[in-house]
């Protein structure tokens, strides 16, 4: 299986596994975990195919990543209640729960901005500026395809005339 197979059959599974996770919200907590720990495991697995890390990089990088990952999972948390939310009022919505809504997706997106923000200079203490750029890239790739996947299946809010 080539490189390129490997890339789209982790991000396939990131995705489904994003999905899978917010439908799996109402489970039992023990298989919430395992859910996540799977998906993470995958990212970093897809991480780790992608970056091209010497072994001292590695050892570097690694503890840096994974503290992104943890404060980067509590904003998908974020998202995954905020899509809830939206499902839940879908049928009944009225300005002042879109407005709500709304705030809601412009805070997660402003803490994420600032998040990607605060990580950088921690990654360039450990990589080099080229290998911090791809790996920022290969987040926004994930990210992109999430952020896909979430569109194609979120409706539209309906309005009145």
């Amino acid at each position: 299986m080539n490189v390129k197979t490997k890339v789209v059959l982790v991000l396939m599974g990131l995705v489904m596994g994003w999905a899978f996770l917010a439908s799996a919200q109402d489970k039992p907590a023990d298989n919430m975990q395992i859910v996540r720990e799977k998906i993470r495991a995958d990212k970093k697995f897809f991480v780790a195919e992608n970056m091209q890390l010497t072994e001292a990089e590695a050892q570097a990088f690694w503890p840096v990543y994974e503290r992104y990952q943890d404060e980067l999972f509590l904003l998908r948390a974020r998202t995954l209640k905020l899509i809830n939310d939206y499902a839940e009022a879908y049928e009944k919505m009225t300005n002042d729960t879109a407005k709500r809504l709304l705030d809601e997706y412009m805070t997660i997106e402003t803490l994420g901005l600032r998040l990607r923000q605060a990580y950088l200079p921690k990654f360039r203490g450990v990589l080099s500026e080229v290998k911090v750029v791809r790996y920022y890239q290969i987040e926004n790739k994930i990210n992109a395809a999430l952020m896909y996947e979430l569109g194609a299946n979120i409706p539209l809010m309906k309005t009145t005339r």
